[in-house]
């Protein structure tokens, strides 16, 4: 199969961190195909031109990974015909939320109290960790999908960094893709363009200041020690990623082998 490649990156007015997944390099020399795997921070406010442009790559499913809180705060996908949604929250609707509340609307020293130190990043830490030991139905739900009849496949959450790329990153593990490109690829969210505005309730002249972005920063990076500490979780509980697709996610030979039909030129 001839491999298309993007000529370029389209420029979304209102949806933040879209990319094709497509042109990774797998262990046994392929490549995952353009226009099957698709990743972007939620689609709540994309506009009509954005919309037309998601419309028109033929999506089979949207895995939306956010929560009700989430939902609430940023509002609901905008809907593309003939396109089923599927919602899979990743964290629990109450987890986190007087925390996000005090991202947005508290003061230095509270912020000072809970991030500094690298309280941020290990938090961060923590959950990479959570999401992996924890939400193995969902990634189980996510890979049976595709397997079967979802691609192509947009998968998203808030920012389209965290909850979306551990569930990309199960997923390109699932079909064989190098390490080194899964790492690539997650990083790639810290591009300018692609990265969440954090939105602070204050309209004070401390709301961001250097301290301020500082103490936030390691909320919104994509880290690689995030991504590593996932697949150390793997490593720790399950002994490898074969285990873990298997055990955990139900991911069989036959399976792994029908996702990289789905995904692979």
């Amino acid at each position: 199969m001839t491999q298309q490649v993007p000529s370029t990156e389209p420029e979304l007015a209102g949806v933040r961190n879209f990319r094709d997944v497509g042109g990774l390099p797998t262990v046994d020399g392929r490549r995952v195909a353009y226009g099957r795997l698709f990743r972007s921070g939620h689609l709540a406010h994309a506009t009509p031109s954005d919309a037309a442009f998601l419309a028109s790559l033929g999506l089979h499913t949207i895995f939306d990974f956010r929560n009700a809180a989430d939902q609430r705060l940023e509002g609901a996908d905008v809907e593309l015909p003939g396109v089923r949604n599927v919602n899979l929250p990743l964290t629990d609707p109450a987890d986190g939320a007087e925390f996000w509340k005090m991202v947005r609307d508290g003061n230095l020293d509270e912020l000072r109290e809970l991030l500094a130190d690298g309280q941020a990043a290990n938090r961060m830490i923590a959950s990479y960790r959570t999401i992996i030991k924890e939400r193995t139905a969902e990634h189980r739900q996510v890979l049976h999908a595709l397997a079967e009849d979802s691609v192509p496949a947009l998968m998203h959450c808030a920012a389209g960094k965290d909850r979306a790329g551990l569930s990309v990153a199960v997923t390109l593990l699932a079909i064989g893709v190098e390490r080194e490109a899964i790492v690539a690829d997650y990083l790639e969210s810290n591009a300018a363009h692609r990265r969440y505005k954090v939105h602070r309730s204050s309209s004070a002249s401390s709301a961001y200041t250097p301290e301020v972005m500082e103490l936030l920063s390691p909320l919104f990076d994509a880290r690689a020690e995030y991504l590593a500490a996932a697949f150390g979780t793997i490593e720790e509980t399950w002994g490898g990623v074969d285990a873990y697709l298997e055990q955990a996610l139900g991911a069989t030979p036959e399976i792994r082998e029908r996702l990289r039909a789905r995904f692979l030129d």
